[in-house]
């Protein structure tokens, strides 16, 4: 069995659910970690953050219930709201980290979202993932050349299809592959205790 995250690093519930998902992995270290970025603010949906009217108040229930915390630099953003989120540069750009250290994906997801709701960088931008690789001592020099290949483009695309295979259609969600095998164990907002029931009914389930 492993572990399937699917989210979008512009999703702000999806930061939200950092905190979780970065405690279930330390828990489950035995557990595989396949991270797939979704692609939920592309095509028309490229447009300046002033026009996502939601963004504020999603935000303050997001942090009221989860406690992420959302930055100054960020909270900029968004009150001079030109700036476009585009997650298929995102998506570029977690492959491009994945493929630096894949045993570390989940925590280089939550941190690629730190970037962005805490730090207000850009995810479009090379910088960031220069940054973020050496945040891990990581080769900042690969990461960036990775992040502006071609064949990041067709990662992200990959994983666009991967989400579709896999049936989901909202972020963030967990899942338990085993096999053929496909279960929910969270989406969108849970606790680290409600997961592990999740876990542990299937683990039981597996074993009876």
């Amino acid at each position: 069995m492993k572990l399937v995250y699917v989210f979008d690093a512009y999703c702000g519930w999806s930061h939200g659910f950092s905190a979780t998902l970065l405690e279930v992995v330390s828990r489950h270290p035995e557990l595989t970690v396949e991270v797939v970025s979704g692609h939920l603010f592309s095509g028309e949906r490229r447009v300046p953050i002033r026009e996502f009217g939601y963004v504020a108040g999603a935000n303050a229930k997001i942090a009221e219930l989860t406690g992420a915390e959302f930055g100054k630099a960020y909270e900029r953003l968004i009150a001079e709201g030109s700036f476009v989120m585009d997650s298929e540069d995102a998506a570029r750009g977690v492959a491009a980290l994945r493929q630096a250290a894949p045993a570390r994906a989940a925590e280089l997801a939550t941190t690629v979202q730190h970037a962005f709701y805490v730090d207000g960088l850009s995810l479009s931008e090379t910088a960031t993932y220069r940054k973020i690789a050496e945040q891990y001592g990581l080769d900042a020099d690969a990461v960036a050349a990775a992040f502006e290949a071609p064949e990041a483009r067709a990662a992200a695309a990959a994983d666009r299809f991967r989400a579709a295979e896999l049936g989901v259609n909202a972020f963030p969600t967990l899942l338990a592959v085993d096999g053929d095998r496909v279960a929910v164990l969270a989406v969108g907002k849970a606790s680290t205790d409600e997961v592990e029931r999740e876990i542990a009914a299937l683990t039981a389930s597996r074993t009876s």
